[in-house]
């Protein structure tokens, strides 16, 4: 079956009161979008279910991956920023149905306590993360595997102003 469509997302910059950036490291090291160490941290992302309003999915998702609830709105990306998978990974990645993701991302800031912090079992679902840490938003291009890097320099350019303190 011939990938055909995008499949719908979101994604979150999720900034600390210093401007630096939550980055979680993938925790299957198997996935087949984790092509090697260096590319294999990622900020939290994930699909829109059926009917769910992007901001909602993105505060379902920060929750489901990091168990974080304490944030504050920032900014929306005025548009839909999408990415394909190279073609070997498109067969293996969501049963060939999709030939990439189109995302819609917010920069949100982080209200809480880094306790909040719950990569290894948030809201009950399976752990995504096995690390985490916060970065500046400039080397997160550098970080994310190679076919998703111009997405990220779009994000970190539309959310340039919340870099730093």
């Amino acid at each position: 079956m011939e990938a055909f469509a995008y499949r719908p997302c979101v994604g979150i910059m999720l900034l600390n009161s210093e401007g630096l950036v939550f980055v979680g490291r993938r925790k299957s090291r198997r996935s087949p979008d984790v092509i090697d160490a260096e590319h294999e941290w990622q900020m939290p992302q994930g699909g829109i279910d059926e009917g769910e309003a992007p901001y909602r999915a993105a505060l379902r998702e920060l929750r489901e991956e990091t168990g974080v609830r304490s944030v504050s709105f920032l900014a929306e990306s005025p548009d839909w920023l999408s990415y394909d998978l190279p073609g070997d990974i498109t067969k293996k990645t969501w049963k060939g149905r999709f030939r990439g993701q189109t995302q819609k991302w917010f920069a949100l800031r982080f209200t809480g306590q880094e306790s909040e912090i719950n990569i290894l079992s948030p809201e009950g679902h399976k752990p995504e993360f096995d690390a985490w840490r916060w970065e500046r938003m400039e080397r997160l291009p550098e970080l994310i595997v190679p076919f998703k890097r111009k997405v990220y320099e779009s994000v970190c350019t539309r959310f340039s102003s919340y870099a730093g303190a």
